[in-house]
C-alpha cells in the first residue's frame, strides 16, 4: 500500500478508513488487529499529521487534488 495516493486508486476494502486521527483508540485497535489503516486529507497539514501516526498505512487525497500527491514528505515532515 503506497504512502500516499488519490482516492480511488486503491483498494481499501479491507482498511479502517477515517477523516482524521483525533480517534486514536479506534487507530490503534484497527492496527493491533492486523487492520490497514487509512486515512483521508485534503491539507499538507492533515497528511502530515496522518503519516505522523504510526498506525496509519496509507493517507488518501481527493482525486481533484494531485497536486497534494507531489508533496516532497520529507521536506514536510522534516522542514
Amino acid at each position: 500500500m503506497p504512502e500516499l495516493a488519490a482516492e480511488g486508486t486503491i483498494d481499501i476494502d479491507d482498511a479502517l478508513v477515517t477523516d482524521g486521527v483525533a480517534d486514536g483508540a479506534q487507530l490503534r485497535a484497527a492496527f493491533d488487529a492486523g487492520r490497514p489503516v487509512v486515512v483521508r486529507a485534503t491539507s499538507p497539514d492533515a497528511i502530515k499529521a496522518a503519516l505522523a501516526r504510526p498506525e496509519v498505512a496509507c493517507v488518501l487525497v481527493p482525486a481533484d487534488r494531485a497536486d497534494l500527491l507531489s508533496l516532497d514528505l520529507t521536506e514536510l515532515t522534516y522542514g
